[in-house]
């Protein structure tokens, strides 16, 4: 029995020491990021570090994100794009896309290895300059990015893969309200009042937006919180508000027919009260007035928060993506998104004109032109490069 046993023991060595070896390289890897983050490095000089990468092929990678950040190509969410990484083609996506305050941006970028870095950013244009600010990164490695919005602004999403990324992806952008809707089984249609639309006859703006429903229909906690006060008081009757403490603003729920006692600390879809028409809304007909107010600010628009979004439907991988095309009509429109509806024309193409495919949204190639621009055609009007 001793000498199986040993012989056990001496058989699963080389196992042992595989393991000891994944160990120590895992561990060293991470003293390596550990001291790299200590110099202040980003992460993608890092990365550069880590990876040995000259400083002459560094530079040319990075030069890419001014090429992205002169780009102007739309997209509108949920948003899903097919391609195939390719190493030192050195690609870089770039997608404006408006958000509203309070909508949760969702970036994954799918690929069949698990060890290639993408690095995704977030910038948010200047109002007044037209230039663009990062704001948000995602982590290389996760290659999924979670950001909500802080203001209604024009943004742009930014996709780098590294160097070396050779890998079929699946790009997918959707967004999100960061609250549940405040009127059970309530939607988009039901909401008849806008921020900002006048009220007592043009003296002053409406703080919120209006919820039609049925008198009675239950009015639920929009986020987990904390009710500050209950009762009825001034033009908003009948009222809860509910403090969002994680972003520092307070939920305003107007006009209810009555209020659930005894509220105190509420989970999301936990009922608060009923829809009426107390207060000023006596004439009208039943709805919720919804509010948020940001102490340092006062009211600001819930619409965002709140407003319900598609999901993303995934549609299967193509069969086959080409590298490169040409153009193959004398009449070819470039757009600056993947569609003839409400898209721009950016300029217009030639016979026998040669492209680099980015990727596949659909009947659309996304490419990149002779001048490295970012463009959108329609399949219809491009065939293989010979």
């Amino acid at each position: 029995m001793r000498k199986l046993a040993r012989y056990r023991l001496i058989m699963r060595i080389p196992f042992l020491l595989s393991i000891l070896a994944i160990l120590n390289f895992a561990s060293c890897s991470k003293i390596e990021k550990a001291a790299n983050a200590l110099k202040g490095l980003s992460e993608k000089e890092q990365y550069r570090e880590e990876h040995e990468i000259s400083e002459e092929l560094y530079n040319l990678w990075i030069s890419r994100i001014d090429t992205a950040l002169g780009d102007n190509i739309e997209i509108e969410l949920p948003y899903q794009e097919f391609g195939e990484l390719q190493p030192r083609s050195f690609s870089v996506y770039s997608y404006n896309t408006y958000l509203m305050t309070g909508e949760v941006l969702e970036i994954e970028m799918d690929l069949d290895s698990l060890n290639t870095l993408v690095f995704l950013d977030v910038y948010k244009q200047n109002g007044a300059q037209k230039t663009f600010n990062k704001i948000e990164s995602a982590k290389a490695e996760k290659r999924f990015l979670n950001f909500e919005a802080p203001e209604n602004a024009l943004y742009k999403i930014v996709i780098q893969p590294e160097i070396e990324a050779h890998s079929p992806f699946h790009l997918k952008v959707q967004k999100s309200p960061a609250y549940i809707f405040p009127v059970a089984n309530g939607k988009n249609g039901d909401i008849g009042s806008y921020w900002g639309d006048a009220r007592g006859g043009g003296e002053r703006n409406h703080e919120g937006i209006d919820i039609f429903a049925k008198k009675g229909t239950p009015v639920v906690a929009s986020v987990n919180g904390r009710v500050g006060f209950t009762g009825e008081k001034g033009l908003g009757g009948k009222q809860v508000w509910l403090r969002d403490s994680r972003r520092r603003q307070s939920l305003y729920y107007a006009h209810l027919d009555s209020i659930m006692p005894n509220l105190g600390r509420v989970k999301i879809g936990d009922t608060l009260g009923f829809v009426g028409n107390t207060g000023n809304a006596r004439t009208t007909p039943s709805h919720l007035h919804f509010g948020i107010y940001k102490r340092a600010t006062g009211a600001i628009d819930p619409l965002g928060f709140v407003y319900k979004t598609d999901s993303l439907q995934e549609d299967p991988y193509p069969q086959t993506i080409l590298d490169r095309l040409v153009v193959g009509s004398t009449k070819a429109n470039f757009r600056n998104k993947p569609s003839t509806m409400n898209s721009k024309i950016l300029r217009n193409g030639t016979n026998g004109e040669k492209l680099r495919v980015q990727g596949i949204v659909e009947d659309w190639y996304h490419v990149r032109d002779s001048l490295d621009k970012s463009l959108f055609i329609h399949q219809s009007l491009v065939g293989p490069a010979g």
